[in-house]
């Protein structure tokens, strides 16, 4: 049960349980884990642990960005979809709204820009020469004309922290409402990041079943 209190999972949708992992869908807005301070306590994980006393992370999403998060239900579970993460063995894909008109050919390109800690004004990061190798791939599915925009799929082939929002900001077509990269006139053009996990993919370290998951962005 949740303590008195506790917003809990109640707006927060849980698409998949098993004895094994879960897999929910975060909300723009909260934190992946709890942050420093007693105001950054609330978070997807602690929610979710309130209900399921069992689970573990095993990745996170920013803040800002919204969708597919996986947890591990108990130690071993934790540990073997860690060991599938860090193998490359967890297809992720994220949509996304950035500045800009791309080709709309839906060929997938792919950026490959090594990432470093910007430390003067961390937690931000740079493109930098000496950084940690860092590779995205990316297509067009769509273009706003009006708000002269396009609508891309994203897919990390590396797991830096803040990759796909420099990535994008690199290339010249920063993601709408990014308040970290974004020049101030395409932050303002939307409420949010519009930066969305929108599909999970994994062989079930427990059965060795093919799993997908896929949730759609609300933008």
């Amino acid at each position: 049960m949740n303590a008195p209190g506790s917003p809990g999972l109640a707006d927060i949708t849980l698409l998949y349980q098993d004895d094994t992992l879960l897999v929910l869908n975060k909300p723009s807005g909260l934190l992946s884990v709890p942050g420093r301070g007693a105001d950054k306590q609330d978070c997807l994980s602690a929610r979710v642990q309130a209900q399921f006393a069992d689970a573990l992370v095993v990745h996170r999403l920013d803040m800002a960005t919204s969708g597919l998060l996986m947890m591990g239900r108990g130690a071993d579970a934790q540990r073997a979809i860690n060991h599938a993460f860090s193998q490359g063995l967890v297809e992720k894909r994220y949509v996304a709204i950035v500045a800009g008109l791309l080709e709309a050919d839906g060929i997938w390109r792919t950026i490959d820009l090594p990432i470093a800690v910007d430390w003067p004004r961390r937690p931000l990061r740079i493109i930098q020469v000496d950084g940690k190798a860092s590779q995205t791939r990316w297509r067009c599915i769509a273009h706003d004309l009006q708000r002269q925009s396009s609508r891309v799929e994203l897919e990390p082939l590396t797991g830096r922290s803040h990759q796909l929002r420099l990535h994008m900001q690199a290339i010249g077509h920063p993601i709408l409402g990014d308040a970290l990269y974004a020049p101030d006139h395409i932050q303002t053009m939307a409420p949010r990041l519009l930066l969305h996990a929108c599909a999970l993919s994994l062989v079930h370290p427990h059965t060795g079943t093919p799993m997908r998951w896929e949730c759609s962005a609300d933008f």
